[in-house]
């Protein structure tokens, strides 16, 4: 049995992890560690935030969304929102605890995942398929 080619290069996007490589310089300036820790802290905090728009532009291009991918995505989306309300328990309940860059990267990571969430709950109220406008 030969593979079948399961890559749709029409529908692959690039590029973005490279742009996280423009915030070392705003992360240097603010820590206080090895410039080669700063670069890995900031490349994974950068790419963390934006791993997830392959995937969303994937399934906004195809339109066609399984049931377990669906809810994969959305469970993704939940997991960094409850990180959201750790880091504002933790603000309130623990003294000196401030990560504006964590904050600010994961703030825009669940933003992402806005509109995904908006229309999984469109399709789970009216209990349809789970379909993205093109």
């Amino acid at each position: 049995m030969r593979p079948t080619k399961a890559l749709q290069t029409s529908l692959d996007i690039y590029g973005f992890s490279g742009s996280c490589f423009l915030a070392i310089p705003v992360i240097d300036l603010i820590c206080n560690v090895p410039i080669f820790l700063k670069v890995m802290w900031a490349f994974s905090l950068y790419l963390e935030a934006v791993a997830v728009l392959p995937q969303l532009v994937l399934l906004q291009r195809t339109r066609n969304i399984d049931n377990l991918t669906g809810q994969y995505v959305f469970l993704l989306g939940a997991y960094r929102a409850l990180y959201v309300l750790n880091w504002i328990y933790r603000f309130f309940t623990e003294e000196n605890y401030v990560h504006w860059i964590t904050w600010v990267l994961g703030l825009v990571q669940t933003l992402l995942y806005a509109d995904f969430f908006y229309y999984y709950f469109q399709s789970w109220k009216n209990n349809v398929k789970l379909q993205l406008p093109a």
